[in-house]
C-alpha cells in the first residue's frame, strides 16, 4: 500500500491546500492518538513549532484531536526540531510533533513526528496511521478526555543539552562568530548557545515575523551570513535553516562550507583523535570528493537514499555513528538521536579549538568535485519516468562522463520538483550536461 500523504519528511504542503488544513490536521492528531492508544493507556505528546504565522492554527488543530483522542498535550512553542526530539526522550513522552516545513518559504507548513527515543518512526508507524485516517473518528468519554500544559523552559533545557554535547572545557571565548537563525525556530536558542560558551556573537536573522522565515537568509541562502562574516571581521559563520536541523558555515577567509565537507570535517577529527571510525554514511547526493578521501584514510562509505531518515536507517543497519547530507542535515549519533545543526556546528567549533587549525586545514585532504544541480517543476501529470528522451540523453550523458562523473535523477520528496544533478571533474561539462537533461526533461508534455 503506497502512503498518501507521508512523504520523506513527514506531510508537507501550502497551507489552506489539502492536507495542511485545520480540518485535516484536527483528524491526524486523532488518528494518531487512536495508533498510540493502541499500545499506551493514556498517552503524552509533546508539540513544538517553527516561526511561521500558520503555527498558531495548526498548533490549536493538533491540541483539539489529540485531546480528542485521551492523549495529553504539552506544548512547547518555538523551538528547533532536534529540541523536540530531545525533549521526547528527556521528559519520557509517547510521541514528539514538530509543526514546520523546515527550509521552505512561509506559506508552506507540514507536520512530522519523533518516537519516545527520539528517532524518526518507520513506515510500518506511518502506515497505520494512515489506515486510521480512513476510518471514522471515535471519541473518547468525557472522563478520558486528554489535557495540555506548557512547558515553559523548553528553550533553556535544550540549550543546556547543546552545551552538554561538547567537553565541559570547551570555551569559544575569544571568537567572534555570526549567527543566521533563518528568522527561524532557533531565533533565540542558537545566539544564546554560543554567548553562554563565551564567544561575541553577532546575530542575523534573528527577528521573525511570521512571513520570513528562510527569506533571504539561513542555510539556504547563505549570501547573507557570507556578507555579515566580511563586514564584521568574524572568525566564523553559522547559518541554520527554519527548523534549525540544517547547517552550513563560513570561515574568516568568507569559504562557505556545506554538509559534505564538515561531516567529512568531523569525521577526519575523530580519526586525529584516535577514535574508531569504521564508515560514513552519505547520499546518492553526497559529493564523489567525499568518498574518495574518506576511503584513502580506511573509512568505508556508503550511500542512503536522499532525507536524514534514510541516513539514520543506514546507519543503524550498519552500527556507525555518523553520516549527513550536503544541505547540511548531520547526524552524530553519539551526540543526539537525530539532524541537529547546532551540535553538529559545535562538533565543528571543538575540532577547530582543539586542534589549533581551521576549517580548511582540516579539509586540506579533499577537493569536492564541481556539481550542477537543477530543479525542473513537473506539470500535473507528468510522469518523469516514461520519458524515452530524457532515458536516451542520460545515457548519453553518463557515457560522455564514464568515470570521471555521475549523473543522478531523483524526484523531491516534498515538492512536486525533479531534481537533476551532474558532478564532474570540469564545471563546464557539468552544467551543460545537466542543462541537456533538463531540457530533455522539459521536452515531455504530459497526456
Amino acid at each position: 500500500m503506497a502512503r498518501k500523504y507521508f512523504g520523506t519528511d513527514g506531510i508537507r504542503g501550502t497551507v489552506g491546500q489539502a492536507p495542511i488544513t485545520p480540518d485535516f490536521v484536527l483528524r491526524l492528531a486523532h488518528a494518531v492518538g487512536r495508533v498510540l492508544r493502541r499500545t499506551e493507556a493514556h498517552p503524552t505528546v509533546l508539540i513544538g513549532k517553527d516561526t511561521r504565522i500558520s503555527g498558531y492554527m495548526l498548533e490549536s488543530a493538533l491540541e483539539s484531536g489529540f485531546n480528542s483522542a485521551g492523549v495529553d498535550v504539552v506544548l512547547l512553542g518555538p523551538v528547533p526540531t532536534p529540541a523536540v526530539a530531545y525533549l521526547t526522550r528527556a521528559q519520557r513522552a509517547n510521541l514528539g510533533v514538530v509543526i514546520s516545513a523546515s527550509h521552505n518559504p512561509f506559506a508552506d507548513n507540514g507536520i512530522k513526528f519523533f518516537s519516545a527515543l527520539g528517532t524518526k518512526l518507520p513506515d510500518d508507524w506511518e502506515m497505520a496511521v494512515e489506515a486510521a485516517l480512513e476510518e471514522p473518528p471515535v471519541w473518547v468519554e468525557s472522563a478520558q478526555l486528554g489535557k495540555s500544559r506548557r512547558l515553559d523552559d523548553a528553550a533553556g533545557r535544550y540549550i543546556e543539552f547543546c552545551k552538554s554535547t561538547c567537553s565541559h572545557d570547551l570555551t569559544l571565548k575569544g571568537l567572534k562568530i555570526v549567527v543566521d537563525g533563518a528568522n527561524g525556530a532557533a531565533y533565540q536558542i542558537a545566539p544564546a548557545v554560543f554567548h553562554e560558551l563565551g564567544a561575541e556573537v553577532i546575530k542575523i536573522g534573528c527577528s521573525p515575523d511570521g512571513l520570513n522565515i528562510n527569506k533571504g537568509v539561513g542555510a539556504t541562502h547563505p549570501e547573507a551570513l557570507l556578507d555579515a562574516v566580511k563586514s564584521h571581521g568574524a572568525h566564523y559563520g553559522i547559518a541554520l535553516d527554519g527548523d534549525a536541523d540544517r547547517l552550513q558555515m563560513v570561515d574568516a577567509q568568507g569559504r562557505l562550507y556545506n554538509g559534505d565537507e564538515l561531516l567529512y570535517l568531523i569525521a577526519t577529527e575523530r580519526i586525529g583523535r584516535g577514535e574508531s571510525v569504521p564508515g560514513v554514511v552519505g547520499t546518492l547526493m553526497t559529493n564523489m570528493a567525499v568518498e574518495v578521501a574518506l576511503k584513502s584514510r580506511g573509512v568505508k562509505f556508503v550511500r542512503a537514499k536522499v532525507g536524514d531518515r534514510y541516513v539514520l536507517e543506514e546507519l543503524e543497519r550498519q552500527g556507525w555513528l555518523l553520516g549527513g547530507e550536503g544541505s547540511g542535515h548531520l547526524l552524530v549519533l553519539d551526540r543526539h538521536s537525530t539532524g541537529d545543526g547546532l551540535v553538529s556546528a559545535l562538533q565543528v567549533l571543538h575540532a577547530c579549538v582543539d586542534t589549533g587549525k581551521t576549517m580548511a586545514e582540516l579539509l586540506a585532504g579533499v577537493t569536492l568535485f564541481p556539481q550542477t544541480l537543477i530543479n525542473v517543476r513537473l506539470q500535473p501529470g507528468q510522469d518523469w519516468k516514461t520519458n524515452t528522451f530524457l532515458a536516451e540523453e542520460t545515457r548519453a550523458v553518463e557515457a560522455e562522463l564514464a568515470d570521471t562523473g555521475r549523473v543522478l535523477i531523483r524526484a523531491s520528496g516534498t515538492e512536486p520538483l525533479l531534481r537533476v544533478m551532474v558532478e564532474a571533474r570540469d564545471p563546464q561539462q557539468a552544467q551543460a550536461c545537466a542543462e541537456r537533461l533538463v531540457a530533455a526533461v522539459q521536452a515531455q508534455v504530459p497526456a
